[in-house]
């Protein structure tokens, strides 16, 4: 059965990540979402919209972000969420709960330390947080299923 997702990553390694395991996705009704005009267009991944970017330094562009992404997840009622990050996946994590959606974090490889502070905040609201490092995932106590890159 066919299921609604919505593809959440910032622009740079976030986007890239996102790119490399859209392939899971076929057969399902992909909407994505990204944090600079182009990149879908450049990378094919249509239909998209463009979200505000934002970080914990930005409270203001976080807020913009968290009503944007609202909207669009009210109006796409998606399924399934699967974000690689940063705070603009949070924050659709976060309002995908609020139409039963499910959500998946997937940490980026660039975490090969620690999981990143998203990451960590994720705990709370998605379904599967992943790890792209087998100690990190340990570590934080969240799945391991190999790297992307």
């Amino acid at each position: 059965m066919s299921k609604k997702i919505l593809a959440v990553a910032s622009a740079g390694g976030h986007w890239q990540q996102l790119q490399r395991v859209r392939h899971a996705f076929d057969g399902d009704e992909v909407f994505f979402l990204t944090t600079l005009r182009g990149l879908p267009d450049d990378f094919g991944a249509l239909p998209a919209a463009i979200i505000p970017e934002c970080n914990q330094n930005t409270p203001r562009a976080a807020f913009r972000c968290f009503v944007a992404v609202c909207r669009i997840v009210l109006r796409e009622r998606p399924d399934v969420i699967v974000t690689t990050g940063a705070l603009p996946g949070l924050i659709a994590l976060v309002a995908g709960r609020l139409v039963g959606a499910k959500g998946v974090w997937i940490d980026s490889v660039a975490n090969a330390e620690c999981l990143s502070t998203s990451g960590r905040l994720a705990r709370h609201v998605a379904h599967l947080r992943l790890s792209q490092w087998e100690h990190v995932a340990r570590e934080a106590q969240v799945e391991y299923a190999g790297s992307i890159l």
